[in-house]
Order: structure tokens, then sequence, then C-alpha cells
């Protein structure tokens, strides 16, 4: 038997851990801190694992609450998505949450955490493939269109290596770091 405070100390951790002062580097004081307060309160259990656009509008929503509560102007959209995308990636590889929330049921539609070393890594294979992908804007600076184009791309390359475009972000990383 567990505490009854165990999943959500769980995901605190997922969330203080996922999102260490290097994922959100020059983003602004405090944001960093938000972020990580952010999503040790979210609601895991209200993820949509009906389908992907469900899920996509509810992603999108996130991030804007997530916008909304951070402590900087200028609204880096990018920052605010990366953080998800890594808490989400972290929950997915915890068995705890995992088991508790099913995120298996939305492996398949979790993003790649999108940053200077991913966005390189994606660059250069497309390159071998002639596709072309947008300037790498920086993550402060990041939007949702070029974002959609990366996470187009990662989707692609994902499916000729047989995995979901999420766990590409230890590859790129490891690969380009």
């Amino acid at each position: 038997m567990r505490p009854k405070d165990f999943i959500p100390t769980v995901q605190r951790k997922v969330a203080v851990s996922a999102i260490g002062p290097s994922a959100l580097r020059g983003q602004g004081k405090g944001v960093l801190k938000a972020s990580q307060e952010f999503l040790a309160s979210l609601s895991l259990a209200r993820i949509p694992k009906s389908n992907e656009t469900r899920f996509r509008t509810w992603l999108d929503r996130q991030t804007e609450a997530l916008l909304d509560g951070l402590p900087v102007n200028g609204r880096p959209w990018g920052a605010a998505r990366k953080a998800i995308n890594l808490f989400l990636r972290d929950a997915l590889y915890n068995q705890y949450l995992n088991r508790q929330f099913e995120l298996g049921k939305i492996e398949a539609w979790l993003e790649v955490p999108l940053d200077s070393v991913v966005a390189r890594g994606m660059k250069a294979k497309a390159k071998k493939t002639s596709t072309l992908l947008p300037r790498w804007p920086g993550l402060k600076h990041l939007k949702v269109h070029a974002s959609d184009e990366f996470q187009n791309f990662a989707s692609a390359h994902a499916r000729t290596i047989e995995i979901s475009r999420v766990h590409l972000d230890m590859y790129l990383w490891l690969e380009n770091r």
C-alpha cells in the first residue's frame, strides 16, 4: 500500500527533474520555477486519450495556460511547449505515472521536445532527404508554425526508424550534443 500523496509526489519529482535549469536557460527570471509548478499540478487524468485531435487541442490549451502563468513578458511559446513536452515524455517513461494515467495511449501523439540541439539534428537529417526545414529561431522565438514543421518532419523520420517521434529527443540529443 502506498501513501495517498505518492503519485502527486512522483509527478512533482518528474516535473522538477524533466525541467532542469539547462532546459529553459535564458528564458527569463522565474520561468523555470513557474513551469515546474505548473507541470507538478497538471491533471494527467484529464489528458484526452480518445484521438489525436482532442489531444492536440488539450496540448495547445495547456501551452496557453502555462504561458499565462509565466512571470515574463514576450510569451515564449517555444519554452512553454518544450517544458510540457519534456514533462510528458518523462511522465511516459515513469512507470508509476504511465500506469496510473495510461500514458501509453498517447505515446504516438507526443511531440519531440524541441531545442537547438534537436533542431540541428533534424536539419542534418532533413538535408539528406532534400527536405527543407525553417531556420531555427531559438527557443524564445519559436512559434507554432515553425514548431509544426519540425514536428511533421520528426513524425516522418520517426516512422522510418519505427519509433514514436517523442523518442527522437534521445537519439538527436546524444548525436548532436
